[in-house]
């Protein structure tokens, strides 16, 4: 898959892709692999960075769990796309699919069945790709993001890079993918309850969090507004968002507002 160039710059400043580019001929990005059209990498800077990009998607859905906070994409996201731009690596999902069309079937239920039972994050994706709801309530999943707060920075109160929510926000992307909304909007709202109450201990990657705050609440939202009419669900959203908007971070207040508004419009 080719990589345009002039996408890549389009998302990051001209400083960030002058040290992107150094990144690249420094040879700085190591264990580089790709699957399909989603390429991780590791990159060294001052310490291993983790980034993850999609070539197929507009914008290359840019991840990396560094603490920059400036405009568009970091130089770590920029350095993994130049070099898909000038040394593409080996696609592996063909060796991938060759490998599960030759296994055998119940070597790999087996092998499956082991991973899922060492691993909560992809046994809770299997369960809601399968159809499955969630038994976690909104308290037990705010508590395991909370506890990424807590872990951070154990040193410190405050939070100074970005955490990494995707394990949850693809769980709610999965559950939505199967009509399952009442289990994707548990655990955005538990994103929200926790992201509203640990915002003051931020300080750094503040548009990190912001985004990852508003991503929750839309989801929130959404799913409340698309699942089947639930006239109590609805109520309920509703006073949760009211109630945030008077009891939660003042910055967030007017999102939690407006949610509320567009709630109560679609319930009219």
């Amino acid at each position: 898959m080719d990589v345009p160039g002039d996408a890549v710059r389009d998302i990051c400043t001209d400083a960030v892709f002058e040290r992107a580019d150094r990144y690249r001929s420094e040879g700085c990005i190591r264990e580089i692999h790709r699957v399909d059209t989603t390429v991780t990498a590791v990159v060294s800077g001052s310490r291993q960075y983790d980034v993850r990009v999609d070539l197929a998607t507009d914008g290359f859905a840019p991840w990396c769990d560094c603490p920059y906070d400036g405009p568009g994409t970091c130089k770590h996201v920029v350095a993994v796309l130049l070099r898909c731009v000038d040394d593409p690596p080996p696609d592996d999902g063909d060796r991938l699919d060759a490998a599960l069309d030759g296994a055998d079937a119940d070597e790999l239920r087996a092998f499956l069945r082991d991973e899922l039972s060492a691993d909560a994050d992809l046994r809770n994706r299997f369960l809601a790709r399968v159809g499955e709801p969630t038994r976690q309530s909104v308290d037990e999943l705010r508590a395991a993001i909370d506890r990424r707060f807590e872990e951070t920075n154990p040193a410190y109160y405050v939070v100074f890079e970005p955490i990494d929510f995707t394990q949850w926000f693809d769980l709610a992307s999965e559950y939505r993918e199967q009509g399952q909304y009442a289990s994707a909007a548990t655990i955005y709202r538990a994103l929200v309850e926790s992201l509203d109450d640990n915002m003051e201990r931020v300080d750094g990657a503040y548009d990190h969090f912001s985004r990852a705050f508003s991503r929750a609440l839309d989801g929130y939202v959404d799913c409340v507004e698309t699942a089947e009419r639930d006239a109590a669900a609805v109520t309920d959203a509703i006073a949760f968002l009211d109630e945030r908007a008077t009891s939660g971070t003042p910055l967030l207040a007017e999102h939690f507002e407006q949610a509320a508004v567009k709630l109560r419009e679609k319930g009219g």
